[in-house]
């Protein structure tokens, strides 16, 4: 039998705690400016263009988005899967996945340009649409969020926890599965059209969320001195990582493999991973070795990984990573030419067979960042205002993953 565990709130209101709101705070304002700049100067003053629509702010958004469902994985390994260890870190989770897709989804509302146009997406839905499910599929995710924890927080909910745990842990899979479907449905663009692009991003989205809640969960231990996790929790997460990593190089390889067998996108698989230049490089160097082979070293190591210091740089290496994936995935498939009738040989007197430029622009770079500072004021206001953080989580045993 196990002690009861006790919550505590985040460190009160202490010269840091204000200073660390105050940046989360900055970074989203300078994002809302940026955002009010953009939509009454026009498009014009970003990098985008009209062929490519979706710039750095979109990269951010969905690599949020995607996160938000992997940051929910840690609570549904100890309510779904049933690992005491983890579970009192289940609260923590389930906050940070809220505040990340807040985060994703406060950026993509507000690089539509005319943020008020998504009240006509509610009132003339179009059921033919990703687009359109979308909008469904993340407000119910955050409800469930918000049911999940309750039945966490409520000793008197005890007995719809796991309920509600699967519930939530079934529709973070489905709610992933639609935000890469965005990708793998647009036939148009031959980088994107593929149906592995909805399990690779299930698998990108619980390496990247599961970094990110590392990452948290580490700052959160530095700053307040507490023992949590313990050293063997912190090794069995460090395999846990290690082994969503290894996964997730897996998809995107055969994605990438199964593009370069086929003879109607061998040309953009080659433009991307050898011809790309830039995004060439991001997967190369940015995914694939900083964020997956050497994170996995560290990880893996079984002398490194209980220390102190693996864990957060494999962690950060990831988010890193990812960001490049998203980067060089999304930008760069718009930016190879778009095939506007499968099959058929199209000419015109512009642009044909042209690789289209894009530089992003330093208002973009700060509505993308305001994902950091809204996913930042929700997180630390939700741990000013409810009980969290565990004093202490997991076993001396370090068996198990």
């Amino acid at each position: 039998m196990h002690a009861p565990v006790e919550y505590h709130f985040f460190t009160g209101y202490s010269l840091r705690s204000w200073l660390v709101l105050g940046g989360f705070g900055l970074l989203a304002a300078l994002a809302g400016l940026a955002a009010m700049y953009m939509e009454s100067e026009g498009h014009w003053v970003t990098g985008m263009t009209n062929h490519v629509v979706w710039g750095l702010p979109h990269v951010f958004a969905f690599f949020f988005i995607i996160s938000a469902s992997g940051a929910l994985n840690v609570a549904s390994i100890g309510s779904v899967f049933g690992r005491e260890d983890y579970q009192p870190l289940g609260r923590l989770s389930a906050v940070l996945a809220f505040a990340l897709l807040a985060g994703g989804l406060s950026v993509l509302v507000f690089d539509l340009g005319r943020a008020d146009r998504l009240i006509i997406t509610m009132e003339y839905i179009n059921p033919t649409s990703i687009f359109a499910w979308n909008v469904f599929i993340y407000q119910i995710f955050f409800g469930l969020v918000i049911i999940y924890l309750w039945m966490m927080m409520d000793p008197r909910m005890a007995a719809f926890y796991r309920p509600a745990g699967t519930a939530a842990f079934l529709w973070r899979l489905f709610m992933t599965t639609g935000t890469g479907s965005v990708l793998g449905f647009l036939v148009s663009r031959a980088a994107f059209r593929s149906a592995v692009m909805a399990p690779e991003f299930i698998a990108l989205s619980l390496s990247f969320g599961t970094a990110i809640f590392a990452l948290v969960l580490l700052a959160l231990q530095r700053f307040e001195g507490r023992p949590v996790p313990t050293p063997a929790l912190r090794a069995r997460l460090s395999r846990l990582l290690g082994l969503l990593v290894a996964i997730s190089l897996y998809f995107v390889a055969v994605q990438h493999g199964t593009g370069l067998y086929q003879a109607e996108r061998r040309d953009v698989e080659h433009f991307l991973l050898f011809q790309g230049g830039l995004y060439s490089v991001l997967i190369w160097g940015g995914f694939v070795v900083l964020g997956s082979v050497l994170p996995m070293m560290l990880l893996f190591d079984p002398l490194r990984a209980g220390q102190h210091g693996a864990l957060p740089i494999a962690s950060a290496l990831i988010v890193f990573g990812g960001l490049c994936l998203i980067y060089a995935t999304v930008i760069g498939g718009e930016a190879f030419p778009i095939e506007i009738f499968p099959g058929m040989h199209v000419t015109s007197s512009a642009f044909d067979g042209a690789v289209h430029p894009y530089a992003p622009s330093l208002p973009e770079l700060a509505l993308g960042l305001g994902a950091v500072g809204v996913a930042g004021v929700v997180l630390l206001m939700a741990m000013w205002v409810l009980p969290l953080l565990p004093d202490t989580a997991g076993s001396d045993s370090p068996a198990g993953p």
